[in-house]
């Protein structure tokens, strides 16, 4: 099989501009799927032409995190949504005091909406992913206070 270099780099810039995980074309003789894996939330990569890159747009500082800190994360693969629906109440805001078992997020997976429950009691500081962005298994949401 003859790898087209020009497919695997249109489905990459695809990925770079539809914000995607993974992007997959087949045809009767051939299957070819691209993916990039996502790093740390705080982390910044200046170098952009990698497919692995930083979910925030801005860099780390070195100041320190409190060790107070509680990260929810993602438990699968899909897609995050703040809202039961488009236009609805959101689960959680910044500034939102939420306990153990309140719903933060749903992330829809192969069709499926899964409500992602807080796994600590705290204060919201931080909403890491963006309503209809797509997200990793373990990869943080929410952060608390």
């Amino acid at each position: 099989m003859k790898i087209d270099k020009n497919i695997i780099k249109e489905l990459s810039n695809y990925l770079k501009e539809f914000n995607l995980s993974e992007i997959e074309i087949s045809d009767k003789e051939s299957k070819i799927k691209v993916s990039r894996n996502y790093v740390s939330v705080n982390q910044y990569n200046s170098d952009h032409s990698k497919l692995n890159y930083s979910i925030s747009n801005e860099p780390s500082t070195s100041k320190e995190k409190t060790k107070s800190e509680k990260k929810i994360t993602s438990p699968i693969i899909g897609t995050a949504y703040h809202a039961s629906e488009p236009g609805a109440k959101k689960f959680v805001e910044i500034g939102k005091k939420i306990k153990k078992g309140d719903t933060v997020m749903i992330v829809e997976a192969m069709k499926t909406m899964n409500h992602i429950p807080s796994t600590a009691d705290g204060v919201v500081r931080e909403i890491c992913v963006a309503d209809g962005q797509p997200v990793e298994y373990g990869q943080t949401i929410v952060i608390l206070d």
